[in-house]
């Protein structure tokens, strides 16, 4: 069973940067895909970004040129570098490990998540 742990969230001032880390439990190289997902209050859990295991990367629309996802095989670590942070970007931020076919298909197990707060 692969346990994933977010780590690095915070608070920050608008257009700072934060770098989000997910530490896997075991070798993750063997999953297709990870991903980072956010949830703000009130509201559904959105997929922010992915990476597959050749190191391709996706991302939504809202975070496209500020987010940048990478992956550690070696270190059984995925990054999440969010550059000109804004107050939509408040949420709590959560890991995931899945597949990837055109369309994300997320994995059942999840981390419990880093709270990212950014001030206006």
């Amino acid at each position: 069973q692969v346990q994933l742990v977010e780590s690095g969230g915070g608070l920050v001032q608008a257009g700072g940067s934060l770098r989000l880390s997910c530490a896997a439990s075991r070798n993750i190289f063997s999953f297709n895909t990870m991903a980072w997902y956010r949830q703000a209050p009130g509201k559904q859990r959105d997929l922010v970004a992915i990476v597959t295991s050749g190191g391709n990367s996706n991302y939504a629309g809202s975070v496209k040129g500020r987010f940048t996802i990478s992956r550690d095989n070696a270190n059984n670590t995925v990054y999440l570098h969010m550059n000109n942070l804004k107050a939509e970007d408040t949420a709590v931020y959560y890991c995931n490990a899945g597949a990837w076919g055109g369309n994300y298909y997320p994995g059942k197990i999840w981390g419990l998540g880093t709270q990212v707060t950014v001030s206006s």
